[in-house]
């Protein structure tokens, strides 16, 4: 897809009221600190369009990005962030469930796992949940530039067998240094849309 242009039109915190598109909804969830704000602005051609921060837990808002006026990009609060009081993150788990479980145009579910380490026990359980709400997620492993070429595959098979992958799943290598992994999802993104239109 070219991007023509693309804003955050709608921001959804714990108490908001979800809204209800009529465009295309792909989501992106991962834990805190594992790269989405770069790989949204990495997807974007944008340098700053999500705030990127030192600071795990910065998103702690549903934002909905209008790409092209076709569809919305959505960013989850990040998950597993040690400095949040229990409270906030059971509120927070809520707001992902509720956003799963009510969206009506969600066609796909990315999961950001960390390609360096083994998928932590929150990775685990968002994977899990993921697939109780209905979908299949697709699996991005970000910070592929810190690792040699020669030990991606070993990576790769890591995230598969910690994470126990239903047969199929997608993984997508990324890193957005180089934006390698930046034409597959893409090209993903893009199928979702072209089964959407032949739908209508």
């Amino acid at each position: 897809m070219k991007i023509k242009n693309v804003e955050l039109s709608i921001v959804c915190g714990i108490t908001s009221k979800l809204p209800e598109t009529d465009r295309v909804e792909v989501a992106f969830a991962g834990k805190s600190n594992v790269g989405k704000s770069s790989l949204i602005n990495a997807l974007m051609n944008r340098k700053a369009l999500a705030r990127t921060s030192a600071t795990p837990g910065k998103t702690q808002t549903i934002n909905f990005y209008n790409v092209n006026d076709v569809m919305y990009l959505v960013d989850l609060p990040g998950y597993g962030y040690a400095k949040v009081s229990e409270s906030e993150k059971v509120q927070w788990g809520k707001l992902i469930e509720r956003y799963l479980h009510t969206s009506k145009q969600l066609k796909a579910v990315f999961l950001l796992i960390d390609i360096r380490h083994d998928p932590s026990a929150n990775d685990k359980m968002m994977y899990e949940w993921i697939v109780a709400q209905g979908y299949n997620p697709i699996i991005i492993a970000t910070k592929l530039d810190k690792l040699k070429r020669s030990q991606v595959a070993k990576h790769v098979k890591m995230i598969k067998e910690g994470l126990q992958l239903v047969p199929g799943t997608v993984v997508i290598p990324f890193s957005a240094e180089t934006k390698q992994g930046r034409e597959e999802i893409w090209e993903l993104i893009d199928s979702f849309l072209e089964n959407e239109t032949e739908v209508e």
